[in-house]
């Protein structure tokens, strides 16, 4: 698993400086008007963005309410250096592992993760992490890659041999699977021709 990390930290050190821009950011860009949507839909003040990379969906957040207390972490030195050059000091940026979450419990309303979920080898632990630093009734919002079972068969052999620390592409079933153990009203829908979102509550169970 620490292997699978350290591909993800140097291919993303790698895009940083071009992700914005470039093909290798092009399908998390596409996912942000779908989450920011979605998180407009609900009420909260404090957000942590799991995988924040260069920070641009804290940026877009916080055009639309500046008085949100946003914070961000991610595993690449270099996404958050690209993340602090454009927020300044309007969120709160740390470098990090989302299995080992430096938050108390019940610290934040939302987490939500963009085109980072396939990355995790250990998905659970993510998960498990998140419903801790939720607060009760809390939202986790998911958005991350999906192809139907052809294409994400193809999709999860070549993953296998990456040098990009890509772990799985998760079908619909296995998304609820997972996230149901962790949250309640769990919902899934595809989102385009290759991506889908999820999301769940923080009980008070």
């Amino acid at each position: 698993m620490a292997n699978e990390k350290q591909k993800s930290k140097k291919a993303f050190n790698q895009q940083a400086v071009t992700y914005d821009q470039d093909m290798r950011g092009q399908h998390a860009r596409s996912l942000y008007p779908i989450l920011l949507e979605k998180l407009s839909d609900i009420s909260y003040h404090s957000a942590l963005d799991l995988g924040c990379g260069t920070g641009e969906m804290i940026k877009m957040i916080l055009e639309q309410d500046a008085q949100k207390s946003l914070t961000g972490i991610d595993l690449s030195e270099k996404m958050l250096e690209i993340a602090k050059g454009k927020l300044n000091d309007r969120a709160k940026l740390l470098l990090g592992d989302s299995e080992h979450l430096p938050f108390q419990d019940g610290t934040f309303d939302v987490v939500y993760c963009n085109d980072s979920f396939h990355h995790y080898p250990a998905p659970e632990n993510v998960l498990a992490e998140v419903k801790r630093v939720l607060k009760t009734g809390g939202l986790f919002l998911m958005g991350d890659c999906w192809q139907p079972f052809i294409g994400r068969t193809i999709m999860n052999f070549y993953m296998k041999r990456s040098n990009e620390g890509d772990v799985k592409i998760y079908s619909e079933q296995e998304i609820r699977f997972m996230f149901e153990k962790y949250f309640i009203n769990v919902q899934w829908e595809q989102a385009g021709k290759t991506a889908c979102i999820a999301w769940g509550e923080k009980s008070d169970l």
